[in-house]
């Protein structure tokens, strides 16, 4: 097997509060295949935006740091990378869709402009010539009228049209890999629908990589490859979509699935019970075990990482196959 585009090994990153230091990442590990859609999926507050912005060095400083681990890039370790690096690497080898446009996108410039910045920075070309590849990006993602569109703002777009300027931008420079940090949430249904489907078009046009972060299980199982699940800070199982929709391991991604409303039933739903712990008081051992009905003892100790099947990972002492 070639070696993964992107490796992420034990990576901590921690951030300083005025109630001490909160660990809001703790030995995640995981890589990325050429060419595969990785789905990142939990509960809000579990991780997977921070991962994702410690990837490209995006913490806010001095508050956030990433305390350990390695960040491997075509052989550059990007958590030690110093800025001109970084700043060589973003938007030009691997790009970010951040989770909501209106907040992300500059409202005192225009969308064109904003398109056109990455094209003129990593491609070197003119302005009359990143204008130009900046009404064919409008296109590509389904902005009618683009050569008009270019001068509105963002305040003049809908949602899903800035969801796709956002896309568009992260296109510019053709990356290697695509961080999609909740691509489609906020956007009704039609609008999710295209997008998805405008990613995994563009993906099979240039061959690109795709992190995608969310807590939608069924976009999950409509674009990804393989999933990892976060909860608390860490990662508690790694699988094939199919096998952990098929089999879950892990008793927390059980009861994520069995939340999720099921066609023509018509049983209320089954939260999990309980709350995330907070992530600056978490018990010793498993973060879960107070919201899980088959905690003991054991489970005041670490989890260990068991395989189920090849490829098919979880962390804890007890998985739902023992029952």
């Amino acid at each position: 097997m070639s070696a993964p585009i992107l490796e992420i090994i034990g990576l901590k990153t921690q951030f300083n509060t005025r109630r001490g230091i909160l660990t809001a990442v703790d030995d995640v590990s995981f890589s990325l295949e050429t060419g595969e859609t990785l789905g990142v999926v939990g509960e809000s507050g579990c991780g997977k935006s921070v991962t994702a912005l410690s990837i490209l060095q995006l913490l806010p400083r001095p508050m956030g740091k990433i305390a350990e681990g390695k960040i491997m890039f075509q052989g550059t370790d990007l958590a030690k990378a110093g800025l001109a690096a970084i700043r060589r690497i973003r938007g030009n080898d691997i790009s970010m869709i951040f989770q909501e446009p209106m907040t992300s996108l500059n409202p005192v410039f225009t969308t064109g402009f904003q398109v056109m910045e990455p094209l003129r920075k990593h491609r070197g070309m003119t302005k009359s010539q990143a204008k130009k590849e900046a009404i064919k990006l409008l296109e590509l993602v389904g902005i009618p009228e683009p050569a008009s569109r270019i001068y509105d703002y963002p305040h003049q777009m809908s949602g899903g049209m800035r969801q796709r300027v956002m896309i568009a931008m992260a296109l510019a420079c053709r990356p290697k890999v695509m961080i999609a940090d909740e691509p489609t949430t906020a956007l009704d249904v039609t609008i999710q629908a295209q997008i998805l489907e405008l990613m995994k078009q563009l993906q099979r046009e240039i061959g690109m990589t795709v992190l995608l972060i969310t807590h939608d299980l069924g976009v999950v199982a409509e674009t990804c490859q393989r999933v990892i699940v976060m909860y608390a800070g860490k990662i508690i199982e790694k699988a094939p979509v199919e096998e952990l929709f098929s089999s879950p391991a892990h008793p927390y991604t059980n009861g994520l699935l069995n939340s999720l409303p099921k066609t023509g039933s018509h049983h209320a739903l089954k939260p999990i019970p309980g709350t995330v712990p907070s992530m600056l008081q978490l018990p010793s051992g498993c973060a879960f075990q107070e919201r899980c009905r088959f905690s003991d003892r054991k489970c005041l100790e670490d989890p260990p990482w068991i395989e189920i099947r090849q490829g098919h990972m979880v962390r804890c002492w007890r998985p739902m196959e023992h029952y």
